[in-house]
């Protein structure tokens, strides 16, 4: 089993940064897909961000050049740096584990979220 746990979320003004980091509870980013997904009201969840255990990453157009993912292997965290943040980006950030074809167990692990808002 492998466990993620989010921090970072918060309140913060149009324009503003926030960092949001990922815990994972055992060593998977050499097997595992990891990704940044959000969810506002009445919204399907949609990928914001990934990274794959080569190192390639993906980001959602909306985010492109104002998101950046990264990981540190050694620390088993993620992260997602948010820069020049908007209001439509006020959403339930999650965490998320994908297997690749290199992982024991095919399961898809989730966090519970952190909930980001940006407002004036």
């Amino acid at each position: 089993q492998v466990q993620l746990v989010e921090s970072g979320g918060g309140l913060v003004q149009p324009g503003g940064s926030l960092r949001l980091s990922c815990a994972a509870s055992r060593s998977i980013f050499s097997a595992y897909a990891m990704g940044w997904y959000r969810q506002a009201p009445g919204k399907q969840r949609e990928l914001v961000a990934a990274i794959t255990p080569g190192g390639s990453t993906n980001y959602a157009d909306s985010v492109k050049g104002r998101f950046t993912i990264s990981r540190d292997n050694a620390k088993n965290m993620v992260y997602l740096q948010m820069n020049s943040l908007k209001p439509e980006d006020t959403a339930r950030y999650y965490c998320s584990a994908r297997p690749t074809v290199l992982a024991s167990s095919n399961k898809y692990y989730w966090g519970q979220g952190t909930q980001v808002t940006v407002s004036s």
